[in-house]
């Protein structure tokens, strides 16, 4: 059921704005300088005060009446709770919760197949992310080779949040301006 709702969440709020690049990808791909690109989203400084999922949730939603977009730093994992967490040649990707303790950081870990990650993180709110061209529309670039990121690597990202406790899924959308991606651990 989940899996359902989010598709159909990538497909009513992610997709619709990008509807007339899917007919011109192959062109958008010539026109953008992709190194630009990443130099002017990709920050090696980590944000000082970045946000869990969690946390973020409860500051979007402090004192709003109404869903209200606030600048805002998230610190997450790639992922999307069994699902693939990106789309393919979009600068889009969805975030998760980071566990909290060192279980979930021994190598070959996986959070969507182990019983005490998800029983953590079903009240964490997703965090769907997308990076905007000058034109204002998703790069149609994929995240993956964009940042050089993979499911569940650790990264912050800053931008434009908002969270609408009134939508099917918890899910904060956050139009990014910034990627600070984090080492792996031990290194």
């Amino acid at each position: 059921m989940i899996a359902s709702l989010l598709n159909g969440f990538w497909r009513g709020m992610v997709l619709p704005a990008c509807m007339g690049m899917l007919l011109c990808a192959n062109e958008s791909w010539a026109e953008i300088n992709i190194a630009a690109e990443r130099g002017r989203l990709v920050v090696a400084q980590e944000p000082a005060e970045a946000f869990t999922p969690t946390a973020a949730k409860e500051k979007l939603t402090a004192g709003a009446q109404a869903p209200t977009p606030q600048t805002i730093s998230v610190a997450g994992r790639i992922g999307a709770r069994g699902m693939e967490p990106f789309l393919d040649n979009k600068a889009s990707f969805v975030m998760l919760e980071i566990p909290a303790d060192d279980h979930a950081a021994k190598p070959g870990h996986n959070s969507d197949d182990c019983p005490f990650c998800k029983k953590r993180s079903a009240g964490a709110p997703m965090v769907a992310v997308q990076f905007l061209g000058s034109d204002g529309k998703v790069l149609p670039l994929d995240a993956r080779k964009l940042f050089g990121v993979q499911k569940g690597q650790d990264v912050v990202v800053t931008g434009k949040a908002v969270f609408d406790p009134k939508l099917a899924l918890p899910v904060i959308q956050i139009t990014a301006e910034t990627i600070h991606v984090r080492p792996p651990a031990g290194k």
